[in-house]
């Protein structure tokens, strides 16, 4: 056999190694090559494995470059994992010639969240619509810290307006890809406070040369819309898209993939409508409804065989998501043998509810062997943790909070990165807001208020500002001396930053500013924070290598798209506590879902919205669905949450679980089990827990519950109050 047939041999063998072992679906969906594709993945059905498959079949099979392959993912984590995966799979690339084989080192595609792609294409094209490319990104303490001074700027009362509600505001226009020019504020007097504030918010991110994680989006689409030619550039550099998770695209999304999509039309999506749980972020369940009205032309294949779970359990979820009237109908099955029934409890109060767990998983640890890390308690707000936390602080199992106070939101940590980034991008006034008196330098808000201004007013950054800090009206020569000063350190940081790595940078930060020293000055604490910044250095070590400003832009921007679900250990050790939206993606032997309560799982505002209720239900879905072997599914009949006590009714998605799958402590109320028999709800005053009421002056809401002539109910507008049955005016909608 000469090398030239030697060398088909082994090529063919590596193609077949590529579609070896999946089913027939995924197979399908991995071979369509050419147009449009719609791929309804089930939960557990093996959509990463069919992603992973796909862009190895397009580079091995098609001979498709890998630089015209864009893969869009959820989350970093799920791109580092496709990454290793795919080079795994690929290897190196092994190319028949009639001379023999001609070796070359594995490519990787385009891959990322899409924050991840956008920031790509902005550092090289931004230029274009006015930015720099060593634009700053803000996160949410940034963006809230800005906010909060323009409103004080513009006499605002932060106390009649909630800065979050504003910036929430803000954000849900730019995901809808509503601009300055372009947002309605309608006639209510908080849409015409907004719209000033956006309008104002948008121009100092401008003049700080910076963007917030909504900008990433609007702007490169913006950047698309203004120029047809740089469109096109990367039309044809993505020629085959991929998109993972398509069902929690939002508008902003939406409209980017169908601009990189709309050439070649190679697009494959993939989803599921029934774990669309992310409308509060702007998802909208609609973008994958729609696919096909889209997409005319597209190739639909559903994968239906769930390889996580067992039969009952994707049974109990389908009896959850059957009740949505919005989906796309599909069954998912497996060859996992049937499994355990769904265990119910109904605890006394939150106090029990903890206790059970706790003892359920100390028991399967001991008898069955299992590792803390293969238990999950979900809870639907991250106030029911607390009761939670404290049980397993007693006992003493290590525990851990996903979604609690991250390392990245950590004091010290934000305070060092705000150094670095001032350092990148001397326009930074929020991040120059927060370092410059850490340690204290004698620049007061006043001082810095009077630097600030003069810098915008003549058109300078805050460095070179600094150094005319004696042009700056109204300022004792102390001041000027102070400005002066600091604008020299961070000067020769900056010139030291364009010459060394990121770590010794980071290294000449942390001792040249006084932040190391001051630390160190706060006793033990200090020594902890301290610790934690050290900690960033081991993030940065993968940045060693690359000199000047680069490496310091690549470490900024990993640090400020992290996700908190990025760093869940899976061998850790550890009992995970997060929120139901936080355990998308994961998995987990042993799922507890606590709080099956009504008002508070289905939440209380998604009792006057269909659309919300479905959205709930979809949540539910996506909770039982994280469990390999058992669902438990708990309620209390009353609970301490929020500064009150509820009188509790279980959840409606418990009925909606087929009576035949459920073992309970307790009877359900309406279904026959084994136990103590369910109490009866309390009424006062003929309110009900779940009734839709109406106030005078709060509007609508439901209650949440009624005992002793108070009843507690949650408004649409005014939020959570407290009212009196008798003489509070409540009216039944």
């Amino acid at each position: 056999m000469n090398i030239f047939n030697f060398a088909l041999i082994l090529y063919y063998t590596y193609v077949v190694e590529i579609i070896k072992g999946l089913n027939e679906q995924q197979r399908e969906a991995v071979m369509t090559v050419e147009g449009p594709v719609l791929v309804i993945a089930g939960a557990g059905s093996g959509k990463t494995r069919l992603l992973v498959h796909r862009i190895a079949y397009l580079i091995r099979e098609k001979k498709i470059s890998p630089r015209n392959i864009l893969a869009v993912t959820f989350t970093n984590k799920a791109a580092g994992e496709m990454k290793e995966r795919i080079k795994k799979l690929i290897g190196a690339r092994f190319h028949p010639t009639p001379q023999g084989l001609r070796y070359e080192a594995s490519q990787q595609p385009w891959m990322g969240t899409f924050h991840h792609v956008c920031v790509r294409i902005l550092r090289a094209e931004i230029g274009k619509i006015g930015f720099k490319k060593n634009f700053a990104i803000y996160d949410e303490a940034d963006q809230l810290a800005l906010v909060k001074k323009i409103m004080k700027e513009k006499a605002v009362s932060l106390e009649q307006f909630n800065p979050r509600s504003m910036l929430a505001v803000i954000s849900k226009a730019k995901g809808e890809l509503q601009s300055v020019e372009s947002y309605v504020s309608g006639e209510s007097y908080f849409e015409r406070v907004v719209a000033r504030i956006y309008e104002a918010y948008q121009k100092i991110l401008k003049e700080n040369n910076a963007l917030d994680f909504d900008d990433i989006l609007q702007k490169t689409v913006e950047l698309f819309q203004k120029f047809p030619e740089v469109l096109e550039k990367y039309q044809n550099i993505f020629r085959y898209i991929l998109i993972d998770e398509y069902q929690d695209t939002n508008h902003a999304q939406y409209v980017l993939v169908n601009l990189l999509g709309g050439r070649h039309r190679n697009l494959c999506v993939v989803g599921d409508d029934w774990q669309s749980i992310y409308a509060f972020r702007g998802a909208d369940v609609r973008n994958i409804l729609n696919f096909e009205k889209d997409y005319p032309e597209a190739k639909v294949v559903k994968l239906e065989r769930n390889y996580r779970s067992t039969q009952k359990i994707l049974d109990a979820a389908y009896g959850v998501i059957s009740k949505n009237l919005r989906r796309k109908d599909k069954k998912l099955w497996t060859d996992n043998v049937e499994g355990h029934n769904i265990i119910v409890y109904k605890s006394s109060d939150e106090q029990d509810e903890s206790d059970f767990i706790v003892r359920e998983i100390q028991r399967l640890a001991e008898e069955e062997g299992l590792s803390f890390n293969d238990f999950v308690v979900l809870y639907r707000t991250n106030a029911q943790s607390r009761a939670i936390e404290e049980v397993f602080l007693e006992v003493a199992i290590p525990y851990r909070v996903v979604g609690g106070l991250r390392f990245y939101e950590r004091r010290e940590i934000k305070d060092f990165l705000a150094y670095l980034r001032f350092i990148n991008n001397a326009t930074d006034e929020i991040s120059l807001e927060r370092i410059i008196n850490l340690p204290a330098r004698g620049i007061g808000e006043v001082t810095l208020g009077k630097w600030i201004k003069f810098a915008r007013e003549n058109n300078l950054d805050l460095v070179s500002s600094a150094k005319k800090s004696r042009s700056i009206a109204n300022l004792d020569k102390a001041k000027i001396d102070a400005i002066s000063k600091f604008g020299a350190l961070v000067e020769r940081l900056q010139d030291e930053a364009r010459r060394v790595s990121v770590i010794d940078l980071m290294e000449s930060v942390l001792t040249e500013t006084g932040y190391q020293k001051l630390l160190l000055s706060e006793g033990e604490a200090g020594q902890i924070r301290y610790e934690n910044v050290r900690e960033l250095f081991t993030v940065a070590e993968k940045y060693k290598n690359e000199k000047g400003m680069n490496g310091l832009n690549l470490f900024l921007e990993e640090v400020s798209l992290m996700a908190s679900t990025d760093n869940i250990d899976s061998k850790s050790g550890t009992v995970h506590l997060m929120t139901l939206h936080s355990a998308k993606g994961l998995e987990f032997d042993t799922v507890f879902i606590a709080g099956m309560e009504e008002g508070l799982f289905p939440h209380s505002r998604a009792m006057l919205d269909e659309s919300e209720l479905e959205e709930e239900r979809r949540l539910c879905y996506v909770g039982i669905t994280r469990a390999k072997k058992r669902v438990y599914l708990l309620w209390t009949t009353t609970r301490n949450i929020f500064g009150s006590v509820r009188v509790n009714v279980a959840s409606r998605f418990l009925e909606d679980v087929p009576e035949e799958l459920i073992s309970g402590y307790e009877k359900l109320p309406g279904k026959e089990k084994t136990g103590k028999v369910s109490s009866k709800k309390e009424i006062i005053y003929n309110f009900k827990d779940g009734e839709r009421v109406s106030h005078p002056a709060f509007g609508e809401g439901v209650v949440i519950s009624a005992k002793d002539d108070i009843v507690t109910v949650a408004f649409m507008k005014a939020g959570v109050k407290k009212i009196s049955a008798k003489f509070g005016k409540l009216k039944k909608v």
